[in-house]
C-alpha cells in the first residue's frame, strides 16, 4: 500500500488523472518536461495545452462524446470544469478559450496542497512504482523506449496535424457570413462559400501544393479522424465537399441557396480575435499555406497567426496490454491514460485519465477495481482499446457502435441514441452507489 502516486505528463489526461487522486486524499507527483523542453506541437508554458482544434465537439447527450461529457461532469472531472468555465460560442458544439482553458487547469493544479509538480523530462520507467503514464502522443524518446521495452511493442506511431489559425479582423467579412448548419444552436460559424470555379482552382492548387518534410520518420501512416485536408483532397475531387467543405444546410444570405462548398471557421479564444480553419490540418509547407488557402473567398488577405504542424503521434497496441481499468496486464503497478491507450480526442483522453485516476487510488489502498462497464461511454472506450478480439487496432473516437448493443426497441437513430444515453447514465448511477464511490 502507498499513499503517493507518479503521475507523468501534465496534459488533459495526466492533470484529469492527479486530481482525481488528490482529491481522494492520494500524494501525486506530477512530471512534465514543461517549460524547460516542448515538443514540436506544443508552444504554451500550462497545463493541458489543446494543441489542434479547441473544440471538445457536440454538447448534447444524443451524440456519443456529449454523453461522455455528461457523464464526466457526473464523476467530477476536473477537465470538464475547465471546459464549462472558459467556453466559447460554438453552435451546438463545446469549445473553449485555449489559453483560459490551459490557465483554469494548471492554478488549480498548481494550487493543491496533495500535487507536488516537478518539471522535467522522464526517460525512464519503474514498474514496481504505482505510476500513471500519461505523456501523450508526443511521448519522448526514451520513455517510448522503455514502454516498448516493457509492452514488447514495435511502430508505435502514427501521424497527426493541427489546423491554422487566423485573426479575426484580416477576414473579409463582406463576403463571409455567420451561420450554423441547418442554423441549430446560435451562428458561430464564419463561412467561407465558394462557386465551382473557385473550389475547383482551390482543389487544383492543393493537391499540388508542396508539403514539409518529416523529419525522422518514413512510412507514415495518416490517421483518418485528424486527416490532413491535403491528403483528403488527393482522394477525389468531391472528398472535401463530402467532409469539411460540406455545403449543405449552410445557404449564403445573399443569394438563399446553398454554395457549391464551404470552408468554416471557428471561434478560438473567448474574445473572437482568432480563428481557425475547420477541418483543415496540415503538413504544407507554410509558405503554401499562405498561399493556397488565401484562395479561400473572405481569407484573401488572411493574417495567419499560427500555421498547421504535423507531428508523430504514438500509441499503444492495447489489446492484451492494457485491461478494462487501463492498467498494464503484466505490471499492474502500471497505469496508461490518454492518447497513448489508443482512445482519440481530447474528451476522450481526459476520460481515461478520469479512470486511471480513480482505479488508481483503488488499487492503493487495496480496493475493488471501478468497472464502468460497456454500458457507459467513459466505460465502453477502456473496454473497446483492451478487446482481444479487435483486429487491426487503430485509435478510436467514443461512439454508439463500441457501447453495448441495445436491450429495447426504439424507433430510428435518434430514439436509439437518446435511449442509449439515458441507460448510460441510469448504470453510471448503479456504479458509483455499489462501489460506495464519493465524488
Amino acid at each position: 500500500m502507498t499513499d503517493t502516486v507518479k503521475v507523468i505528463g501534465a496534459g488533459l489526461a495526466g492533470c484529469e488523472a492527479a486530481y482525481q487522486l488528490s482529491k481522494r486524499g492520494m500524494k501525486v507527483k506530477l512530471y512534465d518536461m514543461k517549460p524547460s523542453k516542448f515538443t514540436p506541437a506544443h508552444s504554451y508554458e500550462g497545463f493541458a495545452e489543446l494543441v489542434c482544434s479547441n473544440s471538445l465537439r457536440a454538447g448534447n447527450i444524443e451524440n456519443a462524446v456529449g454523453l461522455l461529457k455528461e457523464e464526466m461532469r457526473r464523476l467530477d472531472s476536473l477537465i470538464m470544469k475547465a471546459a464549462d468555465a472558459t467556453k466559447v460560442e460554438a453552435g451546438g458544439a463545446l469549445a473553449v478559450d485555449r489559453q483560459a482553458f490551459s490557465d483554469y487547469v494548471t492554478q488549480t493544479i498548481k494550487n493543491d496542497p496533495n500535487i507536488e509538480f516537478i518539471s522535467g523530462e522522464i526517460s525512464s520507467l519503474n514498474p514496481e512504482e504505482l505510476t500513471v503514464v500519461a505523456t501523450g502522443p508526443l511521448t519522448s524518446g526514451g520513455l517510448f523506449d522503455r514502454i516498448s521495452e516493457l509492452l514488447g511493442q514495435e511502430n508505435m506511431h502514427f501521424y497527426d496535424a493541427a489546423a491554422p489559425i487566423v485573426s479575426f479582423d484580416s477576414i473579409d467579412t463582406d463576403i463571409t457570413y455567420f451561420a450554423s448548419r441547418y442554423g441549430k444552436g446560435t451562428p458561430d460559424y464564419i463561412n467561407c462559400p465558394m462557386n465551382k470555379e473557385q473550389y475547383l482552382a482551390f482543389y487544383n492548387a492543393l493537391i499540388s501544393a508542396e508539403t514539409a518534410e518529416l523529419h525522422g520518420f518514413e512510412n507514415s501512416k495518416v490517421f483518418e479522424g485528424c486527416m490532413p485536408i491535403e491528403v483528403m483532397a488527393k482522394r477525389g475531387e468531391d472528398t472535401m465537399r463530402y467532409g469539411p467543405l460540406k455545403p449543405v444546410g449552410l445557404p449564403d444570405p445573399k443569394t438563399g441557396n446553398d454554395p457549391y462548398a464551404v470552408v468554416q471557421l471557428r471561434k478560438d479564444n473567448r474574445e473572437g480575435t482568432m480563428y481557425n480553419i475547420v477541418g483543415f490540418q496540415t503538413h504544407l509547407k507554410f509558405g503554401e499555406q499562405k498561399r493556397v488557402f488565401s484562395m479561400i473567398p473572405g481569407l484573401e488577405n488572411a493574417e495567419f497567426l499560427r500555421y498547421g504542424v504535423m507531428h508523430r503521434n504514438t500509441y499503444i497496441n492495447s489489446p492484451g496490454k492494457l485491461n478494462e481499468f487501463y492498467q498494464a496486464n503484466a505490471y499492474p503497478n502500471l497505469f496508461f491514460a490518454g492518447q497513448m491507450t489508443g482512445v482519440e480526442g481530447y474528451v476522450e483522453s481526459a476520460s481515461s485519465g478520469l479512470v486511471c485516476g480513480i482505479n488508481a487510488y483503488r488499487y492503493a489502498v487495496g480496493k475493488e477495481m471501478l468497472d464502468f462497464t460497456d454500458e457507459t461511454a467513459i466505460g465502453a472506450l477502456p473496454h473497446y482499446i483492451s478487446c482481444a478480439s479487435v483486429g487491426d487496432f487503430q485509435p478510436m473516437n467514443v461512439n454508439f457502435g463500441i457501447m453495448k448493443s441495445p436491450d429495447f426497441k426504439f424507433k430510428g437513430k435518434k430514439d436509439k441514441n437518446t435511449k442509449l444515453a439515458e441507460r448510460a447514465l441510469a448504470k453510471l448511477g448503479e456504479v458509483l452507489t455499489a462501489s460506495e464511490e464519493t465524488i
